[in-house]
């Protein structure tokens, strides 16, 4: 059967650009000039000059298709210059039915752009872009600096030394103290047991044990080497830190009331300064919400921002994230209905935070122990994932404040619903239910 063609255009002067490492493809419509296809380099230069040919072709929307990171250089330019950019998903442009190959891969996104056959996909305004990318970078050295460490604790184990037996924290105040002390050449193992904190639950006796072992010179070597790396990353790490705290002083635009303040100098002080900042920055306190915790917090807004509205709704937001199941109906039958799978960092933050609600008294606890006993961990898992991400997106959306109801009122509203539920099923079958009277 032949397929009639679609005469009618939603975005009639769209661009189409397919861009690669070191050239980018330009198409633009037909009537706006007499060579719509050129080739244009990956020079800023190359870039002003395609973006000066655009603008004088008249074109008023571009399609990128995401390849890399190469598109980003061309969004920002084209974007600073007052063009509307969409950044296209690849899959979008393979499932459209069509002719495509490298050569014409711009004029395919032209022509379907031009129909409004593509969806932009969601890129957050340019401050939180900046914020996002000192978030990233931190992210990075957190996961590096926690390799050398084990590599320290390996160091330590191919000596004999087992000081993960009796510390919990070998990066703590003690482990620090012991592990530098070694690099500096102490080797008496009585010695080396003075840096023992009183809170340690180990005796003296049990880390003079602990740290009695065979000290070979490649491993102490090892040892010294990723003991530096470990400090230079600390170095970078604070940067980065001091970095996030001027870029969130920045966008604090309101005053969020978030409890007492801890005394000035004390852990708890820096953690709460961190989350009056976010706090200010969002304009509500999302790590009221069980289970979100200030890392979580920090991810949710750098990656998201504390604008919304390009999602239409609730169900949206949970779409894009890939918490929502992606039912598939054939028939009347449904042959699928999970969630597709995504990499998405903020769907993965808010299914950490829902793994840590398993042994929390609060109603979001309740909510998910409750899950669990109907499906498999996984499936409760991103179901409690859904339902923080509503929550995130009402608090962001409409600047409430959480409170927690707590498991008992939970469970007392279950009952309620489950008694509802049973008097709708008996009046169906023609019986009435009553609670149980007392005998006077």
């Amino acid at each position: 059967m032949a397929m009639r063609k679609r005469e009618d255009e939603v975005f009639p002067n769209a661009a189409g650009i397919d861009v690669g490492a070191s050239s980018h493809w330009v198409a633009v419509p037909g009537h706006c000039t007499d060579a719509p296809v050129r080739e244009f380099g990956a020079m800023t230069d190359d870039l002003h000059a395609m973006a000066e040919w655009l603008l004088a072709c008249g074109v008023d929307v571009v399609a990128l298709e995401s390849t890399g990171v190469y598109w980003i250089p061309v969004y920002e330019l084209l974007e600073s210059r007052g063009l509307k950019v969409w950044l296209v998903d690849a899959r979008q442009v393979k499932y459209v039915p069509g002719r495509k190959s490298d050569v014409a891969d711009c004029q395919w996104l032209q022509k379907l752009m031009s129909h409004g056959l593509l969806r932009a996909a969601f890129r957050p305004a340019g401050e939180v872009c900046v914020l996002r990318a000192v978030a990233r970078s931190r992210e990075v050295l957190l996961t590096e600096q926690a390799s050398w460490v084990q590599r320290m604790q390996k160091a330590l184990v191919q000596m004999n030394i087992q000081l993960t037996e009796v510390i919990s924290d070998v990066m703590g105040q003690t482990g620090q103290a012991i592990i530098r002390d070694i690099v500096a050449g102490q080797r008496d193992p009585a010695v080396l047991a003075r840096h023992r904190h009183r809170r340690i639950k180990a005796s003296e006796q049990d880390i003079v044990r602990a740290l009695t072992g065979h000290w070979r010179e490649e491993h102490l070597f090892v040892l010294g080497q990723a003991l530096g790396m470990y400090d230079d990353i600390a170095r970078h790490l604070h940067e980065c830190d001091t970095k996030l705290q001027t870029l969130l002083a920045e966008r604090s635009s309101a005053c969020v009331d978030v409890g007492k303040t801890p005394r000035t100098g004390s852990k708890a002080r820096a953690q709460f300064d961190l989350r009056q900042q976010l706090a200010n920055w969002a304009g509500c306190d999302l790590t009221r919400i069980n289970g979100l915790g200030l890392e979580s917090v920090m991810k949710i807004l750098s990656e998201l921002g504390t604008d919304l509205s390009r999602f239409a709704n609730v169900k949206h937001f949970c779409s894009w994230l890939g918490l929502c199941p992606a039912t598939k109906i054939s028939g009347g039958k449904v042959i699928s209905a999970r969630t597709k799978r995504s990499a998405n960092r903020v769907r993965q933050a808010l299914k950490m935070a829902a793994m840590s609600l398993s042994h929390s008294d609060s109603a979001l606890g309740a909510f998910y122990r409750k899950l669990c006993t109907r499906m498999d961990k996984p499936r409760a898992n991103t179901a409690t994932a859904h339902k923080l991400a509503r929550l995130v997106y009402f608090m962001l959306t409409r600047g409430e404040a959480f409170v927690d109801e707590g498991q008992q009122r939970y469970e007392e509203q279950q009952r309620e619903r489950s008694i509802a539920a049973l008097k709708r099923r008996a009046a169906t079958l023609g019986f009435q239910i009553n609670p149980i009277g007392t005998t006077a």
